[in-house]
């Protein structure tokens, strides 16, 4: 497929390429005479000076005002060690009008000098020298107490000194232009900033030195919060707004983490309160921050309002709790989180709602994961009673749900709790996008709440059975085709299980209720939608009730495995009728598994396990009928073949071909008729299997067998295969009774054999070996066209 041009276009090429090699040769060529030249010794020239490379320069690690920071931050560092070295060191060498004297002309000069340094332009020095005159404040105060009030109380001087040295600082930052312009220009960075951090310590220093108890100083951390938090959120200054944030952050943190646990640990209900109303002032701080920063930063007024509302429900929940039993502790708080969804009607801002929704939310899931505890042992308790089947009722359903497992204290409220939040959720929930979610949940709590109601207050034994068969047709009845089904559905199950379990108790109970489930979810599978899961549920309910009028009778296993194989009966009638493939196969599937069940049953009787496996291939058969179940005749061909060998190895049978000829007749009846209906089918496929099954074996046995009997019926049997090969010309037959045949003749005459060996001289075998192979030499080509001939009319056969 190379397309070859013309002569006169293919010219035209070879000269273009001509021509493009010829003007890169010159440009090589070029470029070797540079090379060469460049790689000859220059000539030196006599006067050319010399160029030098020029050094590269070098990069400063470092900056110019990093370097002065550096130095002047040392500088003040050494200058505060020198103050308070001979503040506490080298006080005792001066007197009183000399020490006075030294640290008030040092404090003076160390504040007065930034102001000089701001007028010529010396920022950082300023700075530096403006933190050495504050730390200079701070040894004065030391050194006053030392001097003039040594025996006096030391966290009251403290508390009044950290609040003179706040005052001080901040008047000094003002007065040198701290608020008159932008900090970065006029005034200094550090007095405010310092004094906001000296203004955390007064009040918590005051309380302590009055001896305040826990409730005081907690309230004194809350002061200084919200001092804290309006300065934050009023001054316009970036450094003492984040000192203020910091200090709000964690006096408040502090002081509220203090008030939750008064209010914990309240011993009444005074004490309660006044937990309380700490808990209030620190959620009105977060409202308050809330509201000042919903319009800059709204994520950050979501959080402050969800933290509001939490500390909101901490405090309102605590009063009740400390009159009341500790089983309406979460119930109290679960109220006081439900009645802030009433500020979602308000004209409170956007942020502010969604943080309070969203505190409300965190107490309901809160509450609802205090109940799980209880509705686990409601649902999974009854699985004790397996070891303890029909051993007699409880007296209440707490203690059928117990047996194993304690009852989770104080979760007589549990009920309560699941059915609030489930109201919340229908009532609240309205937008179109979650409803449907939050239906799914409403019902996921009513349940639970249904589940453990009868246990949690103690109601009779039998009323728990009744609350939960109730319970089980409710969720049935709530998978409509407008909601989701597959939360009912499942629901459902769960509940009928636990059911199932708890009539474990009594045998009436157990008939009973197997008996009620087994026809609910009967009519239920009816419903549009639902038999793809209550239809085998109703057969699997069947096959335990089966098992369990067996054993009501006093039968043996393998009796009741009888009574068992009507649930296969059944799944497969039904499974005839049905026309929905997602029901069909798990009630076959379900069918299968009961069979199966009726076979284990019956595993240490082999006569009934033999009767019970023909039973299966019987019902497999039936099934097998059907057009698209035509390949459940092999399991139905299997079972019989099963039952047979069962029976067989039952009455004690040895012989192979006990177990081989059931197998055989059939596999070459099913194979004749298969050939009947398509004669191409070859004779491989349809006698090939049923032959080998019992030549095989037989010939296997006859080996080993030293009586006549077997290899002589083994015989005549592979004649007649390869004589009825033979007749209809079929390959299958042919060659395996053939092969048979021969091997069997072997068999009988090879003692013959070794006996004529032996009595032969030793000359005799090679001689006749020559023989043979002369003769084959001799018509080697007369074999060749034999041969030839038998692969033709083995070929020709089918």
């Amino acid at each position: 497929m190379t397309h070859i041009p013309p002569p006169a276009e293919e010219l035209r090429i070879l000269d273009t390429e001509l021509r493009q090699l010829d003007a890169r040769r010159t440009v090589l060529l070029a470029r070797r005479a540079w090379l060469v030249a460049a790689l000859r010794p220059a000539a030196p020239v006599p006067h050319a000076p010399r160029a030098t490379p020029a050094a590269p320069a070098r990069r400063p690690e470092t900056t110019a005002p990093g370097v002065q920071n550096v130095l002047l931050l040392l500088g003040g560092i050494l200058l505060t060690v020198a103050a308070v070295a001979f503040t506490v060191v080298s006080w005792g060498h001066l007197g009183i009008a000399g020490r006075a004297l030294v640290l008030g002309a040092v404090t003076w000069a160390a504040l007065g000098a930034p102001v000089l340094l701001i007028r010529r332009g010396l920022r950082s020095t300023a700075e530096s020298v403006a933190g050495l005159g504050l730390a200079l404040t701070v040894l004065d105060v030391y050194a006053l107490y030392e001097v003039a009030l040594p025996h006096s109380d030391g966290l009251g001087y403290a508390a009044m000194a950290s609040a003179a040295l706040a005052g001080v600082w901040a008047a000094y930052g003002l007065a040198l232009g701290g608020l008159l312009g932008p900090a970065t220009t006029t005034g200094l960075r550090l007095p405010l900033p310092a004094a906001v951090a000296a203004a955390q310590l007064p009040l918590l220093l005051w309380a302590a030195a009055a001896g305040a108890g826990a409730p005081t100083i907690t309230a004194a951390l809350l002061g200084t919060a919200a001092f804290d938090t309006a300065l934050a959120l009023r001054l316009p200054v970036k450094s003492v707004r984040v000192v203020a944030a910091v200090g709000a952050y964690g006096m408040g943190g502090w002081g509220s983490f203090a008030a939750g646990w008064l209010s914990w640990t309240a011993s009444g209900p005074s004490a309660a309160v006044r937990a309380a109303a700490l808990l209030l002032l620190a959620a009105a701080i977060g409202f308050a921050a809330a509201g000042r920063t919903h319009v800059p930063k709204p994520h950050l007024a979501t959080g402050l309002a969800l933290a509001g509302g939490l500390l909101t429900v901490a405090g309102l929940g605590g009063i009740p709790r400390s009159s009341l039993p500790d089983d309406w502790t979460v119930p109290g708080c679960l109220v006081c989180g439900v009645a802030l969804l009433g500020v979602l009607r308000t004209g409170f801002p956007e942020p502010l709602r969604r943080g309070l929704a969203w505190a409300s939310g965190s107490v309901q899931a809160i509450a609802v994961v205090w109940t799980l505890p209880a509705v686990g042992v409601a649902l999974l308790g009854p699985v004790g009673w397996t070891e303890k089947v029909w051993s007699g009722a409880p007296a209440t359903a707490r203690d059928a749900v117990t047996i194993d497992v304690p009852w989770p204290p104080h979760s007589v409220t549990a009920p309560f709790v699941l059915l609030l939040v489930a109201g919340v959720l229908v009532v609240a929930v309205r937008g179109a996008e979650w409803r449907p979610q939050a239906l799914t949940g409403a019902l996921a709590l009513t349940w639970a709440t249904a589940l453990v109601l009868p246990a949690a207050l103690e109601l009779p034994y039998w009323v728990g059975l009744l609350v939960q068969g109730l319970t089980t047709v409710a969720a049935l009845a709530c998978a409509l085709p407008s909601l989701p089904r597959t939360p009912p559905l499942l629901l459902a199950l769960l509940t009928s299980v636990g059911l199932a379990f708890l009539s474990l108790t009594s045998e009436g109970a157990t008939l009973t209720v197997l008996a009620a489930l087994a026809l609910l979810f009967a009519a239920a599978a009816r419903r549009p939608g639902l038999g793809a899961v209550a239809a085998p549920a109703s057969l699997a309910y069947a096959t335990a009730l089966a098992c369990a009028v067996g054993a009501s009778l006093g039968w043996p296993p393998q009796q009741t495995a009888l009574l068992v194989l009507v649930v296969p009966v059944g799944a497969a009638l039904l499974a005839a009728r049905l026309s929905d493939a997602s029901v069909t196969v798990p009630v076959e599937a379900t069918g299968a598994v009961a069979g199966l069940l009726a076979i284990g049953l019956t595993v240490a009787d082999p006569p009934m396990l033999a009767l019970v496996l023909s039973l299966c291939g019987v019902i497999a058969a039936g099934t097998a009928v059907r057009e698209d179940r035509r390949s459940i005749g092999y399991a139905a061909a299997a079972l019989f073949v099963l039952a047979a060998w069962v029976r067989l190895a039952a009455w004690g049978a040895g012989s192979p071909e006990a177990y081989t000829l059931p197998v055989t007749v059939p596999a070459l009846v099913v194979g004749a008729v298969r050939r009947r209906k398509d004669p191409r089918a070859s004779s491989w496929t349809a006698y090939g299997p049923g032959l080998v099954v019992t030549l095989v074996p037989s010939l296997f046995a006859a080996w080993g067998d030293t009586h006549w009997l077997r290899p002589l019926l083994l015989g005549a049997a592979a004649l007649l295969v390869t004589l009825v090969g033979a007749r209809h010309r079929l390959q299958a037959p042919l060659v395996l009774g053939g092969t048979v045949l021969v091997l069997d003749a072997l068999h009988e005459l090879a003692p013959y054999l070794v006996q004529v060996v032996d009595a032969l001289p030793r000359w005799v075998p090679p001689a006749l070996a020559g023989l043979v192979l002369l003769a084959v030499g001799a018509t080697y080509e007369q074999r060749i066209r034999d041969a030839r001939r038998v692969r033709e009319v083995l070929g020709r056969m089918d």
